[in-house]
């Protein structure tokens, strides 16, 4: 089963539609939010608290398709709800 990966870039709005409708493709056999606790470190508190902490937060998502044509139905939907929502999308092999 041909796994896709990707961060989302954006507010969980725009994760919550992005799963929605992923889920609504024929032969997506799962969808899983990942949680990486590494996400809430940062490295300089320099701009702590200021406005862009606050607009857009990175959310893995791993979808699992059952073959490598829908794998590539499932990455230009991905990108086109992206896009829909304003939100940044990077597929990555591994978290």
């Amino acid at each position: 089963m041909p796994m896709i990966r990707f961060r989302l870039i954006g507010s969980r709005a725009d994760a919550d539609t992005l799963i929605i409708g992923l889920h609504g493709i024929d032969g997506v056999e799962h969808i899983e939010e990942i949680d990486d606790p590494a996400l809430g470190i940062r490295d300089d508190s320099s701009s702590l608290g200021s406005a862009g902490d606050s607009d857009a937060h990175a959310y893995l998502i791993e979808v699992g398709a059952a073959s490598d044509s829908l794998a590539d139905d499932v990455r230009m939907n991905a990108e086109v709800l992206a896009s829909e929502c304003s939100a940044g999308i990077e597929f990555v092999d591994d978290f």
